[in-house]
């Protein structure tokens, strides 16, 4: 199926016009509405010089906005660009800068550091606002997008290509983002398995009129998914699988922008009788588990009948928390072992509490590369890279280097290779052994330790630091830091906190500090990580003793 996501939508739109496509607090657009609105902002991003091959970056929340700017973008074969909302007004502009950015549509919340972007990012055509700024902080001249919607006219729909392209910028194994490259109909194989697989068709659509079809039996049988992404949709998880159920003739259901508010998921979950929760391991599904207990314990449980699968990927998912969810719906959990780079390599698919423990099972594309480019047996003692050799990303956009480091032909065969360590249990089950080095997974974001490094040591009393990932239950890991100073009592762990706050994401931010006279290296003077992380743990049970 040579078809961009956006023709299908445009299809399903036809086939469809008034089955809800999007839904948010207080308001639903049908597919007709969602077309028509994403139809204009094409012609005003047309208007302003935009087209196709050029990059459109959204810089918003959760919200309707977000895929009406995917959509838009798709329409004209603009590429769009995913941004994370927690950067900084620096962060924001460099990744911009990197992208090539041709227009930006920012959240009015988000205007103040959308400023920064408007002066430094010379390749800007087009600044649109979705939603009112703060009067405080009133970001840069831009168009609100309900005006531009209003004075522009619908562009025609015209089909695109599936090779038309996406960026998925992600913190990766070396530093500072990089924008995956994805072809649309690669993308669109990827999700084969959580998509069609629950409406019984075991493959992706062989054509654009099967894929109506498919969507307008799915709708009038009721199974068209309504999914609900926790997670926000600047995540390769919570956009991609959104978009997903958007071809299958679904519905988009948005909570309320902002910090997870577990109550206000699981009353829309009741409301808008959600099927699909996209959520990312622990973190997210924590708090959701512990409303559920809450609710309970006051005599007035969720209702949960609705609910048919969880999604998770990005990060750990524990079998308590599952074991939780399965108790209190029939409903079967879907674990990916996936990255921005490639995959999914292998699913942890439970159905019930007594198929836990849950084991990851790779899918028949995945292998796991040694050091000296072999391929372990299932089985096989030793560990090794998370290869896959099925529809893959074209790269790194602007970096061969990276892209070849990544994305390597071995036998003939081309795979991604996002630097993930795994093992062979002698069933065959893959162990996760964590990320490549240097990167902390916290929450299913990606912090890279370097970054944090460089922040610490522009510190005036800070002479060495390292920076690692501290184990956490909830949120996997957490960053912790170990910093050396000529005089330790000069500076506290606050001050450091808050140094790092004022240039990076609040994420990647260490949640654990330790200072010092100077930090263990070898004779060839690396840093022994391991005493670092010791350092850290000893700290942290001191401090619960002391409690």
């Amino acid at each position: 199926m040579d078809v961009s996501f956006g023709t299908v939508w445009e299809a399903v739109a036809a086939r469809l016009p008034d089955a809800v496509a999007v839904c948010e607090p207080g308001r639903e657009r049908t597919y007709a509405e969602f077309d028509d609105r994403a139809a204009r902002l094409a012609a005003a991003f047309e208007a302003a010089g935009v087209g196709p091959g050029d990059t459109v970056a959204c810089y918003l929340y959760n919200g309707a906005a977000y895929l009406e700017t995917v959509f838009a973008a798709f329409k004209i074969g603009a590429v769009p660009v995913n941004v994370n909302y927690r950067y900084t007004g620096g962060e924001l502009s460099s990744l911009l800068t990197d992208a090539d950015a041709a227009a930006l549509v920012f959240g009015g919340a988000l205007a103040g550091r959308a400023a920064h972007a408007a002066a430094h990012v010379t390749g800007l055509r087009l600044l649109v606002r979705a939603g009112a700024a703060p009067q405080d902080d009133p970001g840069p001249q831009a168009t609100e997008l309900e005006d531009l919607l209003a004075a522009t006219a619908p562009r025609p729909n015209t089909p695109r290509p599936g090779t038309d392209r996406l960026f998925m910028y992600t913190g990766g194994t070396t530093g500072t983002p990089k924008g995956v490259v994805w072809r649309q109909s690669d993308l669109m194989h990827s999700l084969t398995v959580p998509i069609f697989g629950p409406l019984g068709l075991g493959r992706l659509p062989g054509s654009l009129t099967e894929a109506v079809e498919v969507a307008a039996g799915a709708h009038a049988a009721g199974r068209a998914p309504a999914t609900m992404p926790v997670v926000p949709l600047m995540h390769g998880t919570g956009l991609f699988n959104t978009m997903g159920a958007l071809l299958a003739g679904g519905r988009a259901v948005l909570t309320r922008p902002g910090r997870l508010d577990p109550r206000h998921v699981w009353e829309t979950v009741a409301t808008r009788r959600v099927g699909t929760l996209i959520v990312a391991g622990n973190a997210v599904c924590g708090p959701l588990v512990d409303e559920l207990g809450h609710a309970e314990a006051t005599g007035a449980p969720h209702d949960l009948s609705s609910l048919r699968q969880v999604i998770s990927s990005g990060t750990v998912l524990g079998d308590r928390l599952k074991r939780s969810l399965h108790e209190r719906a029939d409903v079967t959990i879907v674990d990916a072992l996936a990255s921005s780079e490639g995959g999914p390599f292998a699913f942890a698919t439970t159905r019930s509490a007594r198929d836990l423990p849950s084991r990851f099972r790779p899918v028949a594309a995945t292998a796991i590369l040694t050091d000296d480019d072999r391929f372990l047996a299932p089985g096989d003692p030793g560990s090794g890279l998370l290869a896959y050799s099925g529809p893959t990303p074209l790269g790194y956009h602007n970096d061969p280097d990276r892209s070849a480091t990544t994305f390597r032909t071995i036998g003939g065969v081309r795979y991604a290779v996002p630097g993930d360590l795994a093992a062979y249990d002698r069933d065959g089950a893959v162990r996760f052994l964590g990320r490549g080095a240097g990167v902390i997974n916290t929450g299913a974001e990606k912090v890279h330790a370097h970054e944090v490094e460089s922040a610490l040591l522009d510190h005036p009393a800070v002479t060495d630091c390292v920076v690692v990932g501290i184990p956490d239950e909830t949120w996997g890991e957490r960053v912790g830091a170990v910093v050396a100073t000529a005089e330790p009592a000069a500076v506290g762990e606050a001050d450091l906190q808050e140094w790092v706050r004022r240039r990076l994401a609040g994420y990647k931010v260490p949640r654990r500090i330790v200072v010092c006279t100077a930090l263990a290296r070898t004779p060839t003077g690396k840093l022994e990580l391991a005493w670092a992380r010791r350092v850290l743990a000893g700290h942290a049970a001191r401090t619960e003793h002391d409690r």
